[in-house]
């Protein structure tokens, strides 16, 4: 089959509502469990300092195996990866929506999170590889980012709701019929994979190295939260991952040369589109995640509002989010991913330093949320279409899972990162009463600002042009075809 071919194939199809549905479900679950945990706390007798594992424990797996996922994908088929992943997702929810006990619902959220590191990857590099360079892959990465964007925040609206009228087993729960629709949808929507001849081995030993470092440096940071990131056990947790990545670095550079079949082509981050990606994305997931928090905790802590009105307040985000997405794909093919980034990214910053001036203890919705909601939002839409532009742009067919799962972890660690520091950042200058947690946030809001004006910065210097496929293709150094679509 031609590439033109598949590319009309999948405009006609259901493979865009299936990539959708991964990328809104992986995001979604990063937070619809956050305003749950105080009910989940109480029916399930979590002590109060393990809750938070109930948000960690996906977090950790996530991080942890997405570049396992994107490069799984490339080499044993994409639909073939992504079935894998909704089985796993789809029972994992299950198990987490009935568990008994502490100890069984982190062991569903984190096989969760391995079903979601095999499910992320996936969307990108699908879009990659059959819509052709031009309006329909813009229009489609636009799509696919305000769904992940969305997630994110519907999460919280949908933890509120769900919580307050079905309890929180339902956040668990409502994965499963989502997920069986997008099975079937998957069968008669995603191209089936091609049988190939046997290629190199995968690179176990790099699999078990970078999973096992981004594992440790999640939970390095992780721990940071209640031990305190100068104690001897989170120093040592992170300088194990340090060592476990530095590792990983090592091998991939001996087994490229060796012509063997890498978990990350390093040369891929010599292509400044690329790099500039994963900058972007690392810096602004850092400021963003850190920034949902926060804005969940002021809206109930300072603000008293209810779990469902707090969801509702964030629907001015939803809408944001998709008014930058829609201005990103009529715009990316004009103006190019570098000026979207580096506008969006300052668009973000904005929004963020107004939220640090407008949240205080007698703060109002329109007064202290609504503007800089709308600000932040439109900024942060402006970037989902250039950074999959960007990701991916050169990228061998062969290597858009890779790719991907390095996109992907990118925006994973930035989130884990941002949410560790800055809720340090806020405890160290949080006060008395409603006034001082506010200060608190305000303080953390004003560093989200400065990450997300790090990455425009990034990205002004790094991309190479304008982004629309400038720059020749890198070429892996091995020829052999790995199983795709």
């Amino acid at each position: 089959m031609t590439h033109s071919a598949t590319t009309g194939a999948a405009r006609g199809s259901l493979l865009l509502p299936v990539l959708l549905t991964v990328q809104f479900l992986v995001s979604l679950d990063v937070s619809v469990v956050n305003i749950a945990l105080p009910d989940v706390g109480r029916d399930l007798g979590f002590a109060p300092e393990s809750l938070t594992w109930v948000v960690n424990a996906y977090a950790l797996a996530f991080g942890g195996l997405l570049m396992l996922g994107g490069r799984l994908a490339d080499l044993m088929g994409r639909r073939r990866t992504l079935v894998a992943g909704f089985l796993v997702f789809g029972a994992a929810s299950l198990v987490g929506g009935l568990a008994q006990s502490p100890g069984q619902l982190v062991a569903a959220r984190a096989v969760q999170g391995a079903g979601a590191a095999a499910l992320a990857p996936v969307a990108l590099a699908l879009i990659t590889v059959h819509y052709a360079e031009g309006r329909a892959r813009a229009r489609a990465l636009g799509l696919w980012g305000a769904s992940g964007a969305l997630g994110g925040a519907v999460g919280v609206m949908a933890g509120g709701l769900l919580t307050d009228w079905a309890g929180w087993r339902s956040v668990m729960l409502i994965n499963v019929p989502v997920v069986l629709a997008a099975l079937a949808a998957t069968r008669s929507g995603v191209p089936a994979d091609r049988r190939v001849s046997a290629g190199p081995r995968p690179d176990v030993v790099g699999a078990l190295l970078v999973t096992a470092g981004t594992s440790a440096l999640v939970l390095g940071l992780v721990r940071s939260e209640s031990h305190g990131l100068g104690s001897a056990g989170t120093l040592g947790t992170l300088a194990a991952a340090v060592a476990l990545l530095a590792a990983f670095c090592a091998v991939e550079i001996r087994g490229e040369r060796r012509a063997r079949q890498p978990l990350l082509r390093l040369g891929l981050l010599t292509h400044r589109p690329v790099l500039a990606a994963n900058v972007f994305a690392l810096l602004m997931s850092a400021g963003q995640f850190a920034a949902f928090y926060f804005t969940s905790l002021y809206l109930q802590e300072v603000m008293a509002y209810a779990p469902t009105r707090a969801g509702v307040a964030f629907l001015p985000f939803c809408v944001g989010v998709v008014a930058g997405t829609v201005v990103a794909t009529r715009t990316v093919g004009r103006v190019g991913a570098r000026v979207l980034l580096v506008a969006g990214g300052l668009l973000g910053a904005a929004g963020f330093a107004w939220f640090a001036l407008a949240v205080e203890a007698g703060g109002t919705f329109a007064g202290s949320v609504l503007g800089p909601s709308l600000v932040a939002s439109v900024g942060i839409g402006l970037c989902f279409v250039p950074l999959g532009t960007s990701a991916t742009s050169g990228v061998a067919p062969g290597e858009t899972g890779m790719a991907s799962g390095l996109l992907n972890s990118s925006r994973q660690l930035g989130g884990s990162i941002g949410l560790a520091v800055l809720v340090a950042v806020a405890a160290s200058s949080t006060g008395a009463g409603r006034a001082g947690l506010a200060d608190g946030y305000a303080t953390a809001f004003a560093v989200a600002a400065a990450l997300l004006a790090a990455a425009a910065v990034a990205a002004g210097v790094l991309h190479g042009g304008a982004g629309r496929a400038e720059g020749t293709q890198p070429r892996p150094r091995q020829r052999s075809s790995p199983s795709g679509v």
